[in-house]
């Protein structure tokens, strides 16, 4: 079996428990909403490179440079992610910043053998970056946004009870 779709499965399952689990419970600020597309979104280029360049010297750089500059884009927010975390999602984050390197190593060792795979695997991403896109900068914001403008109707509703009341 291959090492490359074992790591990605990984990290998939890593993934979709933080977005499902620690995100969906404490709501994505607008730099998240827009930095994790972006995170997603270079996965998906090295991945693709590698689908679809053939292998050489020159493109052996071209990749390593793009896998190192992806492994420090998912890093780009922790700084910030201490303020609003929990421990244990940043425990999450440490053993995905342990993984991602290691599945886009495990892809140019099967550079060769796995192009099918690696596209199957970019169109799984490619769904997800979708959701992420739509989801947190349409859906929920306008869940949030209705939410918000209940609770105020609400709270008005009650001060003019009160000022009214007997």
């Amino acid at each position: 079996m291959s090492t490359f779709l074992i790591i990605s499965g990984l990290q998939g399952a890593a993934i979709l428990f933080d977005e499902f689990f620690f995100h969906r419970q404490r709501g994505l600020p607008r730099w998240e909403r827009i930095g994790h597309p972006i995170d997603t979104m270079t996965v998906l280029a090295c991945l693709l490179f590698l689908t679809f360049m053939e292998r050489n010297p020159t493109n052996e750089k071209i990749y390593i440079a793009m896998a190192i500059a992806s492994s420090l884009c998912v890093t780009k927010d922790e700084w910030v992610h201490r303020k609003f975390c929990s421990g244990t999602e940043m425990w999450l984050h440490a053993v995905l910043f342990v993984v991602h390197p290691l599945m886009l190593f495990s892809a140019m060792l099967e550079w060769e053998d796995s192009r099918p795979l690696f596209l199957a695997v970019s169109g799984g991403i490619f769904v997800f970056l979708i959701y992420q896109v739509v989801y947190w900068n349409f859906v929920e914001t306008r869940a949030r946004r209705a939410k918000q403008a209940a609770a105020y109707a609400r709270v008005r509703q009650e001060d003019l009870y009160e000022y009214f009341g007997e």
